[in-house]
Protein backbone atom coordinates (compact mmCIF):
# COMPACT_ATOMS: atom_id res chain seq x y z
CA UNK A 1 0.00 0.00 0.00
CA UNK A 2 0.90 3.37 -0.78
CA UNK A 3 0.20 5.64 2.55
CA UNK A 4 -0.15 9.04 2.86
CA UNK A 5 -0.45 11.43 6.01
CA UNK A 6 -3.38 13.84 5.88
CA UNK A 7 -5.04 16.79 7.99
CA UNK A 8 -7.99 13.66 9.19
CA UNK A 9 -6.16 10.90 9.03
CA UNK A 10 -4.79 8.28 6.11
CA UNK A 11 -4.98 8.34 1.96
CA UNK A 12 -4.47 4.94 1.37
CA UNK A 13 -3.54 3.74 -2.34
CA UNK A 14 -3.39 0.06 -3.14
CA UNK A 15 -0.43 -0.86 -5.22
CA UNK A 16 -2.46 -2.55 -8.05
CA UNK A 17 -4.31 0.92 -8.37
CA UNK A 18 -1.19 3.02 -8.92
CA UNK A 19 -0.01 0.57 -11.11
CA UNK A 20 -3.12 1.11 -13.21
CA UNK A 21 -2.60 4.46 -12.86
CA UNK A 22 1.00 3.79 -14.80
CA UNK A 23 -0.90 2.43 -17.76
CA UNK A 24 -2.95 5.15 -18.06
CA UNK A 25 0.01 7.29 -18.39
CA UNK A 26 1.82 4.88 -20.69
CA UNK A 27 -1.81 5.07 -23.14
CA UNK A 28 -1.02 8.90 -23.65
CA UNK A 29 3.28 8.39 -24.70
CA UNK A 30 3.91 9.06 -27.75
CA UNK A 31 6.06 6.03 -28.21
CA UNK A 32 5.67 5.25 -32.46
CA UNK A 33 7.94 2.45 -32.93
CA UNK A 34 6.26 0.03 -30.72
CA UNK A 35 2.60 0.81 -31.91
CA UNK A 36 2.48 -3.19 -32.71
CA UNK A 37 2.55 -3.90 -29.14
CA UNK A 38 1.13 -0.97 -27.78
CA UNK A 39 -1.68 -2.76 -25.48
CA UNK A 40 0.53 -5.59 -24.68
CA UNK A 41 3.33 -2.89 -22.86
CA UNK A 42 -0.04 -1.33 -21.46
CA UNK A 43 -1.07 -4.52 -20.48
CA UNK A 44 2.49 -5.19 -18.37
CA UNK A 45 2.49 -1.96 -17.15
CA UNK A 46 -1.11 -2.55 -15.47
CA UNK A 47 -0.07 -5.36 -13.65
CA UNK A 48 3.59 -5.33 -13.14
CA UNK A 49 2.32 -4.61 -8.93
CA UNK A 50 0.71 -7.83 -9.19
CA UNK A 51 3.04 -9.01 -6.42
CA UNK A 52 1.96 -6.53 -4.44
CA UNK A 53 -1.08 -8.15 -2.06
CA UNK A 54 -3.28 -6.10 0.07
CA UNK A 55 -4.24 -8.29 2.54
CA UNK A 56 -1.59 -11.30 3.68
CA UNK A 57 -0.54 -9.56 7.15
CA UNK A 58 2.12 -7.19 7.89
CA UNK A 59 0.17 -4.04 7.37
CA UNK A 60 1.26 -1.97 10.42
CA UNK A 61 3.68 -0.31 12.16
CA UNK A 62 4.89 -0.71 15.72
CA UNK A 63 3.44 2.47 16.44
CA UNK A 64 0.18 0.98 14.63
CA UNK A 65 -0.28 2.90 11.74
CA UNK A 66 -1.42 1.87 8.36
CA UNK A 67 2.55 0.47 6.97
CA UNK A 68 3.74 2.31 3.62
CA UNK A 69 5.55 0.24 1.12
CA UNK A 70 9.06 2.08 1.59
CA UNK A 71 8.83 1.01 5.10
CA UNK A 72 8.62 -3.12 4.61
CA UNK A 73 11.86 -4.52 5.79
CA UNK A 74 10.49 -7.93 5.57
CA UNK A 75 12.95 -11.16 4.29
CA UNK A 76 13.03 -11.11 0.44
CA UNK A 77 10.83 -14.33 -0.53
CA UNK A 78 12.24 -15.69 -3.95
CA UNK A 79 9.00 -18.13 -5.01
CA UNK A 80 6.08 -14.75 -5.24
CA UNK A 81 8.68 -13.80 -7.72
CA UNK A 82 8.75 -16.67 -9.96
CA UNK A 83 5.02 -17.04 -9.64
CA UNK A 84 4.64 -13.53 -10.77
CA UNK A 85 6.87 -14.01 -13.98
CA UNK A 86 4.74 -17.04 -14.79
CA UNK A 87 1.60 -15.66 -13.88
CA UNK A 88 2.70 -12.77 -16.74
CA UNK A 89 3.38 -15.39 -18.75
CA UNK A 90 -0.75 -16.22 -19.15
CA UNK A 91 -0.35 -12.69 -21.00
CA UNK A 92 1.73 -13.30 -23.44
CA UNK A 93 5.55 -13.36 -23.97
CA UNK A 94 5.58 -9.38 -24.34
CA UNK A 95 3.98 -8.65 -20.68
CA UNK A 96 6.64 -11.41 -19.15
CA UNK A 97 9.28 -10.27 -20.75
CA UNK A 98 8.87 -6.60 -19.22
CA UNK A 99 8.01 -8.30 -15.68
CA UNK A 100 11.08 -10.22 -15.60
CA UNK A 101 13.08 -7.52 -16.56
CA UNK A 102 11.11 -4.79 -14.01
CA UNK A 103 11.87 -8.00 -11.21
CA UNK A 104 15.24 -8.47 -12.40
CA UNK A 105 15.79 -3.83 -12.04
CA UNK A 106 14.29 -4.39 -8.27
CA UNK A 107 15.78 -7.51 -7.37
CA UNK A 108 19.40 -7.29 -8.89
CA UNK A 109 20.98 -5.26 -6.29
CA UNK A 110 20.62 -7.72 -3.78
CA UNK A 111 22.47 -10.51 -5.86
CA UNK A 112 25.00 -12.57 -3.44
CA UNK A 113 22.59 -12.36 -0.16
CA UNK A 114 21.14 -15.29 -1.40
CA UNK A 115 21.68 -18.45 -3.29
CA UNK A 116 18.15 -18.72 -4.50
CA UNK A 117 17.56 -14.96 -5.54
CA UNK A 118 20.84 -15.12 -7.72
CA UNK A 119 19.42 -18.79 -9.73
CA UNK A 120 16.09 -16.70 -9.98
CA UNK A 121 17.96 -13.90 -11.89
CA UNK A 122 20.32 -16.15 -13.61
CA UNK A 123 17.05 -17.78 -14.74
CA UNK A 124 15.29 -14.42 -15.64
CA UNK A 125 18.33 -13.84 -18.24
CA UNK A 126 17.97 -16.96 -20.07
CA UNK A 127 14.08 -16.73 -20.87
CA UNK A 128 14.34 -13.24 -21.64
CA UNK A 129 16.87 -14.04 -24.59
CA UNK A 130 14.43 -16.99 -25.44
CA UNK A 131 11.40 -14.72 -25.65
CA UNK A 132 13.39 -12.04 -27.44
CA UNK A 133 14.54 -14.66 -29.99
CA UNK A 134 11.13 -16.12 -30.31
CA UNK A 135 9.09 -12.57 -30.74
CA UNK A 136 11.96 -11.77 -32.97
CA UNK A 137 12.75 -8.60 -30.84
CA UNK A 138 16.49 -7.49 -30.35
CA UNK A 139 17.56 -7.04 -26.80
CA UNK A 140 18.19 -2.78 -27.19
CA UNK A 141 14.41 -2.61 -28.53
CA UNK A 142 12.98 -4.55 -25.08
CA UNK A 143 15.29 -2.05 -23.25
CA UNK A 144 13.54 0.91 -24.97
CA UNK A 145 10.01 0.00 -24.11
CA UNK A 146 10.83 -1.15 -20.20
CA UNK A 147 12.46 2.33 -20.36
CA UNK A 148 8.75 3.72 -20.69
CA UNK A 149 7.92 1.23 -18.92
CA UNK A 150 9.99 2.78 -16.06
CA UNK A 151 9.36 6.22 -16.33
CA UNK A 152 5.06 5.81 -16.20
CA UNK A 153 5.87 3.42 -12.63
CA UNK A 154 8.27 6.39 -11.57
CA UNK A 155 5.66 9.38 -12.30
CA UNK A 156 2.88 7.17 -11.28
CA UNK A 157 4.67 6.63 -8.03
CA UNK A 158 5.45 10.69 -7.21
CA UNK A 159 1.70 11.29 -7.92
CA UNK A 160 0.32 8.79 -5.66
CA UNK A 161 2.97 9.27 -2.89
CA UNK A 162 2.62 13.38 -3.43
CA UNK A 163 5.92 14.13 -4.13
CA UNK A 164 5.34 16.89 -6.81
CA UNK A 165 7.80 20.04 -5.43
CA UNK A 166 6.10 23.27 -4.28
CA UNK A 167 7.18 26.34 -5.99
CA UNK A 168 7.21 25.41 -9.54
CA UNK A 169 10.42 23.31 -9.05
CA UNK A 170 11.79 20.87 -11.27
CA UNK A 171 11.62 16.73 -10.15
CA UNK A 172 13.51 14.38 -12.32
CA UNK A 173 11.76 11.22 -13.59
CA UNK A 174 13.57 9.53 -15.42
CA UNK A 175 15.50 8.51 -19.11
CA UNK A 176 12.38 7.84 -21.53
CA UNK A 177 13.03 5.47 -24.51
CA UNK A 178 14.93 8.00 -26.59
CA UNK A 179 17.00 7.87 -23.48
CA UNK A 180 16.26 11.91 -22.84
CA UNK A 181 15.94 12.58 -19.39
CA UNK A 182 12.76 13.90 -18.42
CA UNK A 183 11.37 16.20 -15.78
CA UNK A 184 8.03 16.91 -14.15
CA UNK A 185 6.64 20.56 -12.48
CA UNK A 186 3.50 21.41 -10.90
CA UNK A 187 2.38 25.39 -12.05
CA UNK A 188 1.06 27.98 -10.25
CA UNK A 189 -2.64 26.76 -11.46
CA UNK A 190 -1.99 23.60 -10.51
CA UNK A 191 -1.51 21.49 -13.88
CA UNK A 192 1.42 19.31 -14.58
CA UNK A 193 3.59 19.49 -17.00
CA UNK A 194 6.81 17.14 -18.27
CA UNK A 195 10.09 18.42 -20.45
CA UNK A 196 10.84 16.85 -22.91
CA UNK A 197 7.02 16.86 -23.62
CA UNK A 198 6.25 12.93 -24.57
CA UNK A 199 2.87 12.62 -25.09
CA UNK A 200 0.19 12.66 -27.95
CA UNK A 201 -2.16 14.91 -26.58
CA UNK A 202 -1.34 18.37 -25.26
CA UNK A 203 -3.39 17.99 -22.51
CA UNK A 204 -4.84 14.97 -20.38
CA UNK A 205 -6.12 13.97 -17.31
CA UNK A 206 -5.31 10.60 -15.46
CA UNK A 207 -7.23 9.45 -12.04
CA UNK A 208 -6.79 6.62 -9.31
CA UNK A 209 -9.10 6.02 -6.73
CA UNK A 210 -7.51 6.53 -3.15
CA UNK A 211 -9.42 5.11 0.34
CA UNK A 212 -9.89 7.93 3.45
CA UNK A 213 -9.12 6.67 6.96
CA UNK A 214 -9.66 8.93 9.82
CA UNK A 215 -8.31 6.18 12.42
CA UNK A 216 -5.12 7.27 13.40
CA UNK A 217 -4.21 3.94 14.95
CA UNK A 218 -5.04 0.38 14.47
CA UNK A 219 -4.83 -2.79 17.27
CA UNK A 220 -4.99 -5.30 14.38
CA UNK A 221 -4.04 -6.16 10.67
CA UNK A 222 -7.66 -7.32 10.92
CA UNK A 223 -8.51 -3.86 12.19
CA UNK A 224 -7.10 -2.37 9.40
CA UNK A 225 -8.43 -4.73 6.95
CA UNK A 226 -12.25 -4.03 7.76
CA UNK A 227 -11.73 -0.14 8.54
CA UNK A 228 -10.60 -0.06 4.79
CA UNK A 229 -13.40 -2.27 3.29
CA UNK A 230 -15.72 0.21 4.53
CA UNK A 231 -13.72 3.31 3.68
CA UNK A 232 -14.68 5.98 1.86
CA UNK A 233 -13.07 6.12 -1.64
CA UNK A 234 -12.50 9.26 -3.70
CA UNK A 235 -10.93 9.92 -7.38
CA UNK A 236 -7.40 11.89 -7.45
CA UNK A 237 -7.04 13.58 -10.60
CA UNK A 238 -3.58 15.47 -12.46
CA UNK A 239 -4.16 16.96 -15.16
CA UNK A 240 -1.34 17.33 -17.57
CA UNK A 241 -0.70 20.08 -19.99
CA UNK A 242 2.22 20.77 -22.42
CA UNK A 243 3.86 23.83 -21.89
Amino acid sequence: MIVNLTDDGWEIIYHRAHALLAAQIAGYWETPDDTSRLVDTIAAIAHHDDLEREWQGGHLTKAGAPLDFTQGGEVLAVAPLYEHVENALYRGRWVALLVSMHMSFLSEGKRGEMPELDEFLDKQIELRQTWRQSLGISEADAEKTYAKMQCCDRLSLILCQQQIPDGERWLEIGKGPTGEQHDIIQRGEKTLTVKPWPFKDDKFTVRVDAAHLTQIEFESDEELIQSLKHAPISSLEWTFVAS
